[in-house]
C-alpha cells in the first residue's frame, strides 16, 4: 500500500468527521485519543492512546504517520518545534498554528498585518483592566469605544490567551468588582472591547502547502451562552462587497501565517458596516459543518487533502440554503429513539452523531438541512435538534 497515513491528534468529533472524509479516498488513519471512550477512537481501526503534552508520546505516534494534523490546538508549541527537528511533517506547523494557540500572540500580529480587530491589550490585573475600560470611555465609539454609556467604558471582555474555548475562558465583566476572576488562572489574560456587532460571521479557506486555497461562502454563527448554535450558510443579506472582503481578509491571513489545512476566521459584524477578526481556529471547524451536506467539497475532505499537498476540492454549495443546527444534550438521553420522527417529518434530514454520552449542553451531534426556502431549512432544522434533545414533543 502507497497510501498515506495521516495522523490526527485528538479524538475528538472533529477526527471523527476527518477520518470519514478520508475513507472514500483510501487514506489511512492514525489517531492520537487520550481514551477508547472518545468519540473518534470509537470509529478509527488504528488508535493510540497517550497524552498529547507529552513530547515522546508524539514522537512514537509520530513514527507511523507520514504526516501529523490535529483536531485542537492544545498540543504545545515547542513539542511540535521538536518534532519538525526530528524531521516530521506537522501541518499546520507551529509558526502559524501558535496564533490559533495563543491570543495575545494572534492579535499581536494580525496588528503588525493591518488587519481589522477589536481595541485589546494584554493586561496584568484588575487596575490594568479598569485603566483599559477608561480609555474606551474617553475614545470615539469609531475609534474603539463601547459607545454603551456604561461607567468608565464597561463592559469589556476578558480572555485567557491560551485554552479557552466554548464561551470557557472568556468572561464578559461590567464593573471592576467582576474583573477578578480571570486573573486566578495565573495565566495571562487578553482584554477586549465589547464590539457593538449585528452578527456574527465564519470565514472558511483551505490553503495546501504550495499555495492553492479556496473560501467557502461566509457563514451566519448563531451563538446561544458561548456555544455555537445555528450556521447559515450563506449568511442571509451580507452585502456581496462585504462578503468578497471577508473571504479576501480570511485568505489573506491564510497566506501570511502559512496556514496549511483549514482556517476558520470568527468574525463581528458592526453596526457601521465593519468586519472585524475576533478569533481564528486551524483545523475542521464548527462553522463549517454545514458544508458535509452543503457543499462540493467538505471542510473535512479538503483539510485531508491540503496536509497531504493534494489538489483542492470545490468548496461551492449545493443548495441555495444549508443550515447546520447543534445537538446538545439535555435530560433525554435516548436519542436514538427520536430517529423515527425526525426521518419520518424530514426525509432530507442529515444526522451526525458523535458518539458521545448525553450530558447537559455538550455538543452531541448536529443536523444538517437544505432547500431554496431559508425559512423552511431554518425550521426545519431547528425542529430536528430540539426534537432530538427534548425539547420538542412534536
Amino acid at each position: 500500500m502507497t497510501f498515506p497515513v495521516v495522523g490526527m491528534v485528538g479524538g475528538g468529533q472533529l477526527a471523527r468527521m476527518t477520518h470519514e472524509a478520508g475513507i472514500p479516498l483510501g487514506v489511512r488513519f492514525r489517531l492520537l485519543a487520550a481514551s477508547p471512550q472518545e468519540s473518534a477512537a470509537q470509529a478509527v481501526s488504528d488508535v493510540v492512546l497517550g497524552d498529547h503534552r507529552e513530547l515522546e508520546t508524539l514522537r512514537s505516534f509520530a513514527r507511523g504517520c507520514d504526516v501529523i494534523t490535529f483536531d485542537h490546538e492544545h498540543v504545545p508549541t515547542e513539542h511540535l518545534r521538536a518534532l519538525q527537528a526530528d524531521g516530521v511533517v506537522v501541518r499546520p506547523g507551529p509558526d502559524a498554528l501558535v496564533h490559533a494557540q495563543d491570543k495575545g500572540v494572534m492579535r499581536a500580529r494580525l496588528d503588525a498585518l493591518g488587519v481589522p480587530c477589536p481595541r485589546h491589550r494584554i493586561v496584568r490585573d484588575v487596575a490594568d483592566v479598569t485603566a483599559f475600560a477608561a480609555e474606551g470611555a474617553s475614545g470615539a465609539e469609531g475609534a474603539g469605544g463601547s459607545g454603551d454609556g456604561s461607567p468608565g467604558g464597561f463592559p469589556v471582555v476578558l480572555k485567557t490567551v491560551r485554552g479557552g474555548y466554548d464561551g470557557k475562558g472568556v468572561w464578559l465583566v461590567r464593573d471592576e468588582a467582576g474583573a477578578a476572576e480571570p486573573f486566578r488562572a495565573g495565566v495571562p489574560v487578553l482584554a477586549e472591547e465589547k464590539v457593538d456587532f449585528v452578527r456574527e460571521l465564519a470565514a472558511n479557506v483551505v490553503r495546501s502547502p504550495h499555495g492553492q486555497a479556496v473560501a467557502y461562502p461566509v457563514v451566519e454563527s448563531i451563538q446561544v451562552d458561548g456555544v455555537c448554535d445555528t450556521v447559515i450558510a450563506p449568511a442571509p443579506d451580507l452585502p456581496a462587497e462585504r462578503a468578497v472582503r471577508a473571504q479576501e481578509l480570511a485568505l489573506r491571513i491564510a497566506e501570511e501565517l502559512d496556514v496549511v489545512g483549514h482556517l476558520a476566521v470568527e468574525l463581528f459584524e458592526t453596526r457601521d458596516g465593519r468586519v472585524l477578526v475576533n478569533e481564528l481556529a486551524m483545523r475542521p471547524h464548527n462553522s463549517g459543518h454545514w458544508s458535509q451536506d452543503g457543499a462540493v467539497t467538505s471542510q473535512f475532505a479538503n483539510h485531508l487533502r491540503a496536509v497531504l499537498d493534494l489538489p483542492l476540492g470545490d468548496p461551492r454549495p449545493r443548495a441555495r440554503w444549508t443550515v447546520m443546527a447543534n445537538v446538545l444534550g439535555g435530560d433525554y438521553p435516548d436519542m436514538y429513539a427520536a430517529y423515527l420522527h425526525c426521518m419520518a417529518r424530514d426525509p432530507q434530514l442529515k444526522i451526525h452523531m458523535y458518539g458521545k454520552d448525553v450530558k447537559p449542553g455538550r455538543k452531541v451531534g448536529h443536523v444538517n438541512t437544505y432547500g431554496d426556502d431559508l425559512a423552511d431549512v431554518r425550521e426545519r432544522a431547528a425542529h430536528a435538534a430540539g426534537y432530538l434533545r427534548g425539547t420538542i414533543q412534536e
